[in-house]
Formats: structure tokens, sequence, C-alpha cells
């Protein structure tokens, strides 16, 4: 099965690798070439451009935000034009939800597969295949591509034959996470300057009411206030949260959280938290309560 993939940043590289390590056939494109040269000493075939990634049977993109995969895959010069009939593209970008739906129905008029496969995971479970795949779309099109999906992750969560459905999934878990760094950047300011080692409490917390990865992770970042280099940029956190807020809008759902979770976010980039990881945000409530300038 040949394969293409656009979108060489810290996920995409990651999940482009494992393609190439187990054996595909791989042809890569991304706007800033330097991030070929990796994948190009692993084997994979560099492309001029997206039509000469699109000879291929599976197109996988991993790109930052609505407008990158709008312009990749709606331009003339785009997927949807050089994709041949059949082939299948596999968008593991966070996404709206919007977006999604217009990029499934434009596909079928090709008479193109397609597929919503975001994932849950970070640059290191993506270098390693750990990721969590979400995918939606034609039951048919998944179990084609799932030696595919096998290889990218541990396990593949199948939730529609609606491709813009795995796209609210993975916006309401990013929605949860941002929660979970807030409220953890919280309790730790007022244990903190109620006297108590942030370290400790985060060992308490993590050996047991909140015995899981999502907690010891982020909880170290913040503990540590060790937001550098960004395993997820924290304006990406921004744009997710007002993803999440306009699925919500169009379903009528009162996201009162998500609200304050984006100003929060604001926040932390008005003060000049662009190049810091989203976990940042679970720093604010010490710089709020006086526990560090800033």
């Amino acid at each position: 099965m040949k394969t293409g993939f656009i979108g060489l940043g810290k996920m995409g590289a990651g999940m482009a690798s494992r393609l190439c390590q187990a054996g595909y056939e791989l042809t890569v494109y991304n706007r800033s070439a330097e991030r070929l040269q990796p994948l190009i000493a692993a084997g994979a075939k560099a492309a001029k451009n997206i039509a000469d990634v699109c000879d291929a049977d599976v197109v996988f993109t991993m790109l930052a935000n609505d407008a990158a995969l709008r312009e990749v895959t709606l331009d003339l010069s785009g997927i949807l034009e050089h994709l041949k009939p059949g082939a299948i593209h596999v968008s593991c970008s966070t996404v709206s939800v919007a977006l999604s739906a217009q990029l499934a129905e434009a596909h079928s008029e090709k008479q193109q597969g397609f597929i919503a496969a975001p994932v849950f995971g970070r640059p290191d479970a993506a270098a390693a295949g750990k990721l969590f795949m979400i995918a939606a779309g034609k039951q048919e099109l998944i179990a084609k591509i799932q030696p595919l999906l096998d290889i990218l992750g541990q396990r593949t969560f199948i939730v529609s034959d609606d491709p813009e459905k795995a796209n609210l999934v993975k916006l309401s878990g990013n929605f949860l996470i941002a929660t979970v760094i807030e409220s953890l950047g919280e309790a730790m300011a007022l244990v903190e300057k109620g006297g108590v080692d942030r370290h400790q409490y985060l060992d308490l917390l993590t050996s047991s009411l909140f015995n899981i990865p999502l907690y010891k992770n982020y909880g170290a970042m913040i503990a540590d206030r060790h937001f550098e280099p960004a395993g997820f940029a924290a304006p990406l956190g921004q744009k997710d949260l007002r993803l999440v807020l306009a699925a919500a809008e169009e379903l009528k759902v009162p996201l009162p959280f998500a609200s304050i979770l984006r100003d929060r976010f604001l926040q932390l980039m008005a003060h000049g938290g662009d190049h810091l990881d989203w976990s940042a945000v679970g720093s604010l409530a010490a710089k709020d309560a006086a526990i560090i300038s800033g």
C-alpha cells in the first residue's frame, strides 16, 4: 500500500517515521523542507508538491489548524484535485467539526474516501506508536487502513460513520485535559500558599485518588514549572477551546468551563506565553496568588 504524509511537525514527523520504519512506501511533504531530511534518511521519498504525495492509496494529513488543512485539501493544487478516485485521505488534525463535514462531502463528490482520525497523545507517544486513534468514516474504509492505524497507535476507537464525529470527540477530550491542567494548577497554588510542598502534594494525589498518567504527566510539568520546549503549544490549546465552543454553540450545549478556559489561554498568551506548552496555563493560579511573579 503506497502512503503519503503531509505535515511534519512534532506530531506528524513521529507518525510518518512509524510508517517508514514499518516498511511502507512513503512519500512526504512539508512546507518547511528541512523537516523532510530525517525521513528521507530513513527511506521516505520527498515530494516537490502536494500532487506528488497524492500518487498514493492513502494520504495522511497532520496540520495545525483549519486554515492549513483547508488550504492543503481544497486549493486548486490540493489533495482534492489530485487524489485518485478510490484513494483515501486520513485527516489526523484537530480541526473543527464543520470543516471535517465539509471535507467528507467534498471527497465523496470526487469518489475519494475520507476518514477523520484525530489522536490523543503527545509527540513522544507519536514516535513510539502509542497514540490513541479516534476514527470515524465508512467502516469499509477504516477496515482498509486499520493496519496503518495499528502502526500509529496502541488502540483505535471507531466512533461513527460520520467523520466529523471523531473531531467532536477529540475536541471534547482536549477540553477535559484543559480542565485538568487548570484545576491542578489551582489546587497546587492553594496548598503551596498554605505551606505544603507542591511536589509532595502531587505525589500524594497521584499515589491515591488520581493515579493516572494524565495527572502524573501534567502535574509534574506544573509542579516543576517546566513548560519548554512545548510538546503542544499554548496557541493550539486556545484554538481547541475556541473550536469546542463553536461545536457547543451549534449543538446548543452550554459549556461554561470552556469559556473560562478560553480566557485563561488568552491570558497566558497576552503575557508572552505563545511559545510555552499549554500546561503553562496551570501556572496562572500561582501567579494570581502572588506565589510566583510574572
